[in-house]
């Protein structure tokens, strides 16, 4: 059996989770198994995850679980996969599904294989799964032969899909153990969709040459419904704040569509973001490094192409 742990950051259920649940029915119908998602604490439409090919949905409601505990959290699925004879075990690749991965691996003695980024192939009873390394210059494939598997599912590897109906949701108990954390306050950024589950994002870097001229990347974003991010340089400035920081010392993301606005590409930058699937970069020095990772590229000054580019995208809306 494939169990998935669907995330459900204050009690709702994100993109992440719908990705991990596809990926989960797919693995499940190669083995030839069933898939049962987990959810913890309070979640709104937990059966949702239905519609994604969970043939199950399990809550474990118990109010310690309504904010995150790495610990908890990992005795409550190890607990949960022991008692319904898991075999595979999915996480989302995010911090929240890092931490509580290698927790699982050890409870369980299950080998542990993190970031994959396709479907595995079943070679007997074990499962070979591919993953980015050497920061996207390379790929590596694994074979986990322990008879317990975990793996975590990088944001935008697959794409959710609608295989079936909402299920009802079954109340589980999940002994936990008790956990040594205790959230006095949680602040969250809310109203964009987060950095690493973003399908497009427009980032800017010192090319900007003052935080005052921001307005013009929020536009665009705004027209392009993206998140915005920045470079390593900005947020260290104050510009920016720190959450928007993508690259190899920040968030590590793989959109659909990158915009890079005035950043030169240097190689920490480049680890970070290299896995989207299309670079456009607009930068005036056409020497700078990014346009060799780009797959379109503008030459000119960004305070001119950026307001033209967003006119245009405007006017293709409105005509679409």
């Amino acid at each position: 059996m494939v169990l998935i742990f669907a995330e459900s950051p204050r009690g709702n259920l994100k993109k992440a989770a719908f990705e991990a649940v596809t990926y989960g029915k797919k693995v499940a119908d190669l083995l030839g198994t069933s898939c049962i998602a987990l959810t913890l604490g309070a979640v709104k439409d937990a059966g949702e995850l239905g519609r994604y090919g969970a043939g199950r949905v399990l809550n474990a409601a118990d109010p310690a679980f309504n904010n995150f505990d790495s610990q908890t959290y990992a005795g409550a699925i190890a607990d949960v996969a022991k008692s319904n004879g898991a075999t595979v075990i999915i996480t989302s690749h995010t911090s929240s599904g890092k931490s509580v991965a290698g927790r699982l691996a050890v409870r369980l003695g299950a080998g542990l294989v993190s970031g994959v980024n396709s479907l595995p192939e079943v070679n007997g009873g074990n499962l070979r799964v591919k993953k980015s390394v050497f920061s996207g210059k390379a790929v590596a494939e694994y074979e986990i032969t322990s008879p317990v598997k975990v793996v975590s599912l990088m944001g935008n590897a697959v794409k959710p899909e609608v295989s079936g109906d909402p299920v009802s949701v079954e109340a589980v108990s999940a002994n936990a153990g008790a956990g040594r954390i205790r959230v006095k306050e949680v602040k969250t950024q809310e109203g964009r969709v987060p950095l690493p589950e973003a399908e497009i994002v427009v980032s800017a870097g010192r090319g900007m040459k003052d935080p005052s001229n921001w307005g013009i990347v929020e536009e665009l974003a705004e027209t392009l419904g993206a998140t915005t991010a920045c470079s390593r340089p900005v947020a260290d400035s104050h510009w920016r704040p720190h959450n928007e920081h993508v690259g190899q010392t920040g968030i590590a993301i793989r959109p659909n569509l990158y915009i890079a606005i005035g950043i030169s590409g240097a190689i920490q930058h480049l680890a970070g973001v290299n896995n989207s699937k299309v670079i456009v970069v607009i930068n005036k020095d056409s020497e700078a490094p990014f346009f060799k990772a780009a797959d379109y590229g503008v030459v000119g000054d960004l305070f001119e192409v950026v307001p033209r580019l967003n006119a245009a995208l405007k006017k293709f809306k409105a005509a679409h």
